[in-house]
């Protein structure tokens, strides 16, 4: 079996986090107000490092990258959209529908790919799939925001929308040998725009939202590509979906797994999925209400996970 878990990610601290308007056409979760970004900015590094000491104290190494403010890039702190690292000493970079998302890439990749070889030197093995410049022909994939992976199966899983293509999933599936799933899925008839919207496995089970996929052959493959890798399913309703309850991350720390999510996904829980949650993990919860609000995106987006 393949390992799903790691014990280290990389997080990127916000220099100037604010709502971003080049996502905010496709992405349902983010809001605006008139609050100032310096207010923003500050309320968003507190929760950013409330969150890496949290998870320091659970065990895992955090590779903290520090934003620069040129060029500005407000969604930087979710870096798991333009790359994602892999069991074997592999790499990937992704291509990012919005122009100030791509340009994290330059600005990051040098101190990101040295992390992810140091973590591999003993092996010795280590490749990059460079998939970026497929921006060029309007091909998106934004990384394991776009897929959620089942690693112990070596299956990836992609909701498509206009930031996953199909073909460009399937070429990464083929070069990084997983399984490729694709379907279609909506909300208040919207598309998804990120599958981790809607999912997030773990070593043992799979949070997901199947009311989310409409097409009932879809929504039947999707369930049973889940149980056939023994994945224990936990359903969420699409009210919950945008509570961030489906942007969860399992990692490993001192004492074992733990699934990390937010206090807003925490507190839409029932105690029957928090039992079955338990069951097999426990929970990790941290409060990032104005990285939610204005990002549109929960804990696990903030988290790029290393392997070897």
């Amino acid at each position: 079996m393949y390992k799903h878990t790691t014990d280290e990610i990389v997080m990127i601290r916000p220099e100037k986090f604010y709502g971003n308007e080049e996502t905010a056409v496709n992405n349902a979760y983010q809001n605006t107000s008139d609050e100032s970004v310096d207010s923003i900015q500050n309320k968003a590094i507190k929760e950013f490092d409330d969150l890496v000491k949290m998870l320091e104290a659970k065990g895992v190494k955090v590779n903290v990258i520090q934003d620069t403010p040129s060029p500005s890039t407000p969604d930087s702190i979710f870096p798991n959209n333009w790359f994602s690292t892999h069991e074997g000493g592999i790499m990937a970079v992704y291509p990012m529908f919005a122009q100030n998302r791509q340009e994290e890439i330059a600005k990051f990749r040098t101190e990101v790919e040295k992390i992810a070889q140091n973590k591999n030197s003993k092996k010795g093995l280590f490749r990059v799939f460079d998939y970026s410049s497929n921006r060029d022909a309007d091909k998106m994939l934004e990384g394991t925001g776009a897929m959620v992976i089942d690693r112990k199966a070596k299956v990836a899983y992609c909701c498509l929308s206009p930031r996953a293509d199909k073909e460009l999933f399937e070429q990464y599936c083929q070069d990084t040998g997983h399984k490729a799933v694709s379907f279609h899925a909506s909300q208040d008839g919207m598309p998804v725009y990120h599958t981790n919207v809607i999912m997030g496995i773990g070593s043992k089970s799979a949070i997901i939202c199947l009311d989310s996929i409409e097409d009932a052959a879809e929504k039947a493959m999707v369930r049973k590509s889940l149980e056939d890798a023994g994945n224990k399913i936990i359903e969420i309703t699409l009210e919950q979906v945008k509570l961030f309850l489906g942007n969860t991350l399992e990692l490993k720390g001192k004492d074992g797994e733990f699934l990390a999510m937010s206090d807003t996904a925490y507190n839409a829980l029932t105690e029957e999925q928090k039992r079955m949650i338990e069951e097999d993990t426990e929970i990790l919860h941290a409060p990032i209400e104005t990285i939610e609000f204005y990002g549109g995106g929960s804990v696990r987006c903030m988290l790029a996970e290393i392997f070897e």
